[in-house]
């Protein structure tokens, strides 16, 4: 097994990145970023410096995760999904990385597509966040969030299968 990245793309000394993963088109992974095995980065990916990905994660053409935000094990970013990490930025008053506030998405959890996830959260472990939701505060485990504000309107088992009740995690149910 070896790792393929695409002749486009640009690695950063002091990057690490675990067997089979594929980096496609047109992407950016910077200093001291570490990537599991098993990973799918589709084109045009920035994972900024000292960001942690685990295994088996798959992030989608057109989204950037910056430095502060860890996604664990076996988590899906949709196609253009944005993170933050800063609460108050300012161009004219840069804070760097000091300023910066960590998001954590926890195992399994999925992010729809052109969803925003704002800094200073955690994802729950298989929560699924619908396409277009602007994620402001902690999501539960196995909650299914939607919405601007995003606000829980479901639950999802470990499959992803959607369900009304939150109290998802049994998968024969």
């Amino acid at each position: 097994m070896s790792v393929f990245i695409h002749a486009s793309s640009y690695i950063d000394e002091n990057v690490e990145i675990g067997e089979g993963t594929k980096i496609w088109h047109f992407c950016h992974i910077q200093n001291g970023a570490r990537i599991g095995k098993n990973c799918v980065l589709g084109q045009n990916v920035n994972i900024s410096n000292r960001v942690k990905i685990g295994n088996y994660v798959k992030i989608q053409n057109n989204v950037s995760i910056y430095e502060g935000v860890e996604l664990e094990d076996g988590v899906f970013c949709g196609p253009s999904c944005v993170f933050t990490n800063d609460l108050t930025p300012r161009a004219e008053f840069p804070k760097g990385s000091k300023g910066y506030v960590k998001t954590l998405v926890k195992h399994g959890a999925s992010i729809g597509a052109n969803a925003t996830i704002v800094c200073g959260i955690t994802i729950g472990e298989y929560a699924m966040v619908a396409a277009g939701a602007v994620v402001t505060k902690d999501v539960p485990d196995f909650a299914l969030v939607a919405g601007v504000p995003a606000k829980v309107v479901g639950g999802v088992d470990q499959f992803g299968r959607v369900r009304k009740e939150m109290d998802c995690k049994n998968e024969n149910t």
